[in-house]
């Protein structure tokens, strides 16, 4: 969360998704202004996490789509550009999970 806070992400929320599914126990979801910024979020991630050896075992989406996501197992971060965000609502979507941190 502090790489994506780093970068000026919009409206970081982790949430606690064990007993809500079973393939993470958490999501973390952010949003970027443009299309730089996302960039700039997802290569942050990538090398904060990296430096502690921690990679992604999958990566979905891309700069022109508005969603990232990154599949750190346990972890997995969703980056959107606001329109996708609202689209989507994965918030939403997922209501059932228990917010832990949101940095607005």
């Amino acid at each position: 969360m502090e790489a994506a806070s780093e970068k000026q992400a919009d409206d970081i929320v982790m949430l606690d998704m064990s007993g809500v599914c079973t393939f993470a126990d958490y999501f973390v979801i952010c949003s970027g202004e443009t299309q730089r910024q996302i960039e700039a979020i997802c290569k942050e991630i990538d090398e904060v996490l990296g430096r502690e050896g921690v990679v992604p075992q999958r990566r979905e989406g891309d700069i022109d789509s508005g969603w990232i996501l990154m599949d750190f197992g346990d972890v997995i971060i969703h980056i959107f550009a606001a329109t996708e965000r609202e689209y989507y609502k994965l918030e939403r979507l997922w209501s059932r999970a228990t917010p832990l941190i949101r940095i607005q």
